[in-house]
């Protein structure tokens, strides 16, 4: 290796050790919200646990972070993926959105689980665990059509 190519290669490491200290806020609330879209509601067990294992990672303010998420800078990518998420849907301010905006997220939630767009396929790759059977996939779909009639019902 010549000289050039040696003080890239250690100007490289270098800068990847200097990055490690420039950390994005963790999304890591410790307790459930008060605002969860499962607060002081008698749901499933298999639907909680399906959309806490398949979606609260981007989608609540509690995410779990695998180990490669505390190296910059994939820690920065993810916090972006998390926050963009946060953006779309918070099932952990659920409470806080209007009735109107409820039923909207309700139904994009069915299209996105009809159409196979959620969890991301990319997502997948690495989260094994968040993949959504056929049958629960229709059970989330049942559900979520039946909390609509009860946010519609609400209106009244």
């Amino acid at each position: 290796m010549n000289k050039k190519k040696f003080v890239v290669l250690i100007a490289f490491v270098i800068l990847l050790g200097l990055i490690q200290f420039i950390r994005p806020e963790r999304n890591q609330q410790t307790n459930p919200s008060r605002y969860d879209i499962f607060h002081k509601t008698e749901t499933e067990v298999t639907i909680v646990t399906t959309f806490q294992t398949s979606c609260y990672n981007c989608h609540s303010n509690r995410t779990v972070y695998p180990w490669y998420a505390s190296v910059a800078p994939v820690s920065w990518i993810i916090n972006n993926h998390v926050n963009e998420g946060k953006e779309h849907l918070n099932f952990s301010d659920w409470i806080l959105y209007d009735k109107e905006k409820q039923i909207k997220k309700l139904m994009d939630i069915a299209e996105v689980l009809q159409e196979h767009e959620m969890p991301p396929k990319p997502y997948l790759w690495l989260h094994d665990e968040a993949k959504i059977s056929d049958a629960d996939r229709q059970l989330l779909l049942k559900w979520v059509e039946e909390k609509k009639e009860q946010v519609r019902y609400s209106l009244n």
